[in-house]
């Protein structure tokens, strides 16, 4: 495997784990202002991003690379009010593709096909993040300052059970 590649997989074991920290900084702050629902959403999304964290991992040692970890920053957003979360979270998935766009870069650049393969899945799942992210922020728009509207978001937030990804490397 190119070193670069096998360099940016393992930072991105990193970044996935601080996703989980930050989205678990979410849960916290949902759980401090009683809407366990959002509260709920977010511990799943923590539960996603350790499962990907993991799936890189596997991948690098299946492939005979030494994994190393790094500290994991503190999250660092302020969480004002119910939609700063939501906000911050679609600009982290952002960020998030923009770096899994890198590692497809660096792969492609190198023809390491089964590292873009891999890839492919981490690409498709972004996009459903992405998506995810700016539907709770319309959804918020649209119902977040009616109190009715904000049980029934909540409600239907804390319905979501968790699964795990279907990708085998």
């Amino acid at each position: 495997m190119d070193q670069k590649v096998a360099d940016l997989l393992n930072e991105q074991i990193n970044k996935e784990f601080y996703s989980a920290y930050l989205y678990l900084d979410f849960a916290n702050y949902y759980a401090s202002v009683g809407l366990d629902g959002f509260e709920n959403w977010y511990k799943i999304q923590a539960q996603e991003e350790r499962d990907h964290a993991m799936l890189f991992y596997q991948y690098l040692q299946n492939n005979g690379q030494k994994v190393t970890f790094e500290a994991i920053a503190k999250p660092d957003k302020e969480l004002k009010d119910n939609m700063a979360p939501l906000k911050a979270g679609l600009e982290h998935e952002q960020y998030v593709t923009s770096l899994i766009n890198d590692i497809y870069a660096a792969a492609f650049e190198v023809k390491d096909f089964r590292t873009m393969q891999l890839l492919d899945w981490f690409v498709k799942e972004q996009g459903e993040e992405e998506k995810n992210a700016s539907d709770m922020i319309t959804k918020m728009e649209l119902f977040g300052t009616d109190a009715k509207g904000l049980y029934m978001l909540n409600s239907e937030l804390g319905a979501r059970v968790y699964s795990a990804p279907s990708l085998t490397l």
